[in-house]
């Protein structure tokens, strides 16, 4: 069932020409037409949700709202591990997602963001519905610029935030879905930014030239609905990264878990990423190099213990400057013990048609995944239009799992 990636290739290259050609042949009627679209693009892509600015008022400088909506359509064939054929499409109201942000008493911000639809009607096992509605807080972060307020000596600045926040770990995780050249993480930096993704914690940020140095203590309580409390044990968190010039920035980030139970927020003992970054005017790459340790538990399986390690690596290249990018990308992930690691929930390892498709739960030791697809900027980084083709190779347990995956999305953001 796998195809060929020179198919894949020379498919997107011919749908990026026939996109650059069309674009190229523009009517009067056309640019006329665009004039008005421009015009919205340059409201929607700056700061519509902006309520309130007055950096001279002592109590609150400025109030915005910003908000994502993201959609996603995919379909799924391959073989399981029996040799068996399975295929099933899937369509998922990927992100809803309103945040507000607050700046007051000069040296505060405080930011609230909440998630607005939970679509898991992917997901083999319940629940698998729509829902509608308030679902979960996305994060609830406060934070004081101690720099700004106190000195910073020998640093530029020095800033504390509080709160539920995401776990910046790896230059995947840490990249915005708003700003993901992929339309879905790899499995293995998804791994890293853990089974509770928003954890309850602190960090202290120093800046310093070029240089950004990060530590961090978070709460390991799993599942918390917003805040967690710190009876469930703790992780340490560090991030230091250096940016030489506009081009070039490199990374570590590591994270250290003191309880070595699977069901905790982070869901493994210890990882670390380094992330290598360059970025030209016409095309530049991200990568990712990660280690880690599962976590252990008594009643765990020890197959899905021991090390992992593995990474990704993504190319881009503009075929048409600012508009239509090419992206390809490629991950490796391999493990110890035979389930050492696993596919993501999208979509590979969905419910599928026939119901007795056996992936063995999607756990392995090796895997090898392919990407290739076209970004097309209709709006700047606010309203984009993301397709592409994936490839997973996966060594299981009791077979080989092999799928291609068709993706296209909508990615909408204020």
């Amino acid at each position: 069932m796998s195809i060929p990636l020179y198919k894949l290739s020379a498919s997107s290259l011919l749908l990026a020409l026939l996109v650059t050609e069309s674009l190229g042949q523009e009517t009067h009627e056309h640019r006329e037409h665009n004039c008005s679209f421009d015009g919205f693009c340059q409201w929607w892509s700056g700061s519509p949700g902006e309520l309130y600015r007055n950096k001279r008022n002592p109590w609150i400088q400025q109030i915005e709202i910003n908000g994502r909506f993201h959609y996603q359509f995919g379909r799924v064939q391959g073989e399981d591990v029996r040799g068996n054929s399975f295929s099933q499409n899937f369509d998922e109201f990927r992100r809803a997602r309103v945040s507000a942000e607050i700046d007051f008493l000069k040296f505060f911000e405080i930011e609230v963001g909440a998630n607005f639809v939970d679509d898991n009607r992917f997901q083999a096992e319940a629940p698998n519905g729509l829902d509608w509605g308030f679902d979960s807080f996305d994060s609830a972060v406060i934070s004081f610029d101690l720099g700004k307020a106190f000195g910073s000596g020998p640093f530029d600045d020095i800033e504390l935030k509080f709160g539920r926040m995401k776990l910046d770990i790896s230059e995947e995780v840490q990249t915005s879905s708003n700003d993901l050249l992929v339309i879905e993480r790899s499995a293995i930096t998804d791994r890293l930014g853990g089974d509770d993704s928003r954890p309850t914690g602190a960090t202290i940020e120093f800046e310093k030239n070029d240089w950004t140095l990060i530590l961090g203590v978070f709460s390991n309580e799993a599942d918390a609905r917003f805040l967690s409390d710190w009876g469930d044990g703790i992780f340490y968190y560090g991030s230091l990264e250096w940016q030489p010039n506009d081009s070039w920035t490199l990374r570590a980030d590591h994270v250290y878990a003191q309880d070595r139970r699977i069901d905790s927020a982070l869901g493994y003992r210890h990882g670390t990423a380094v992330s290598v970054i360059y970025e030209s005017n016409y095309w530049g790459f991200s990568s990712d190099f990660i280690y880690g340790q599962n976590a252990l538990d008594d009643e765990r399986d020890p197959l899905r213990e021991g090390n992992f390690y593995g990474g990704q690596i993504t190319p881009w290249v503009w075929l048409l400057r600012d508009r239509v990018r090419l992206v390809a990308r490629y991950q490796y992930a391999r493990a110890e013990e035979t389930e050492g690691i696993r596919l993501s929930n999208r979509y590979v390892r969905a419910q599928h048609f026939p119901p007795e498709t056996d992936l063995d739960n999607g756990f392995g030791d090796e895997n090898h995944s392919f990407y290739l697809g076209l970004n097309w900027r209709l709006c700047d980084r606010n309203i984009r239009l993301l397709s592409g083709v994936s490839h997973d190779l996966l060594s299981a347990r009791t077979g080989d799992v092999s799928a291609t995956t068709y993706l296209f999305a909508v990615r909408t953001s204020f």
